[in-house]
């Protein structure tokens, strides 16, 4: 089970998130579930994820190949606001699960997987969001920090 959390507080944003991805008898396998997407003096970026591993790498993965192209078309350096990056996280999370999903339940392997994401464009306050395994999201209000 993969552990994160994040607050949007007054002084700033704190995120955590664990590393274990399983357990055996023989074996404890990590990874970072914690990603820093950033263009100082421009925007930082956080993406912690959770569920099925493959599935939050490719995600992320691809969203950071878009990114590194340098094309016109939105992606997470180029997007004007919070809002829309956890948009391209949603939409990159459905791609993924559509392409790989039905694969994965051959073998019954659960595919959901989650993002939270945060932090700030220039321009606009610090903003966080919880991307659920359907690509949909929920931002959180400063009375829910």
């Amino acid at each position: 089970m993969t552990y994160c959390v994040a607050m949007s507080l007054d002084a700033g944003m704190i995120f955590a998130s664990d590393s274990r991805t399983n357990a055996g008898v023989d074996q404890i396998a990590r990874f970072s579930k914690m990603r820093v997407f950033s263009r100082e003096g421009e925007r930082v970026i956080v993406a912690l994820s959770s569920g099925n591993l493959s599935i939050t790498q490719n995600a992320l993965n691809t969203l950071d190949q878009r990114a590194r192209t340098g094309d016109s078309q939105l992606n997470l350096m180029n997007a004007q606001s919070m809002f829309d990056i956890a948009r391209l996280i949603g939409d990159a999370l459905r791609e993924v699960r559509s392409r790989d999903g039905a694969y994965l339940m051959q073998n019954n392997i659960d595919s959901s997987a989650n993002f939270i994401v945060g932090g700030q464009v220039r321009g606009e306050p610090p903003r966080l969001f919880e991307v659920y395994s359907e690509g949909n999201f929920i931002e959180a209000p400063p009375e829910t920090c």
